[in-house]
């Protein structure tokens, strides 16, 4: 089986150790990814939806970085720190997943890693063929 790694230069990739996608045969793993701008604040403060759709931009990027797409997503896990506006997550998940919705978990945490980010999300994809 080959392997196939994804970083998007996030500095905690380097500093913790990790990729941002792995491709592993036809199984693909996205990891915990964050709201951050590419200057590497965190985007857009206190704005749900805003911050969900950027999780998404950079998790767009890293499933065509390993041949696959949101077609190909089996599973999405959100971890929101004010579950109360779930609402807003969830407008941003539905838009991107629309037309081929995975499976999902959505659980509220006490905290992400900057007290800015509101939310950070996983997914796994198959691509066959």
């Amino acid at each position: 089986m080959t392997f196939q790694r994804v970083f998007s230069g996030a500095s905690w990739e380097e500093h913790v150790g990790y990729c941002r996608a792995l491709r592993a045969g036809d199984r693909v793993f996205v990891t915990g990814t964050a709201s951050v701008s590419p200057d590497g604040t965190v985007h857009a403060p206190q704005d749900a939806y805003a911050q969900t759709r950027r999780c998404f931009d950079i998790m767009r990027q890293a499933l065509e970085g390993v041949g696959a797409g949101f077609e190909h997503v089996t599973r999405t896990r959100m971890f929101v720190t004010d579950i109360e506006r779930w609402e807003e997550y969830g407008r941003a998940h539905r838009e991107v997943f629309g037309a081929h919705p995975p499976t999902t978990t959505m659980v509220e945490v006490r905290r992400l890693i900057h007290p800015d980010m509101l939310i950070e999300i996983e997914a796994d994809a198959v691509v066959t063929g």
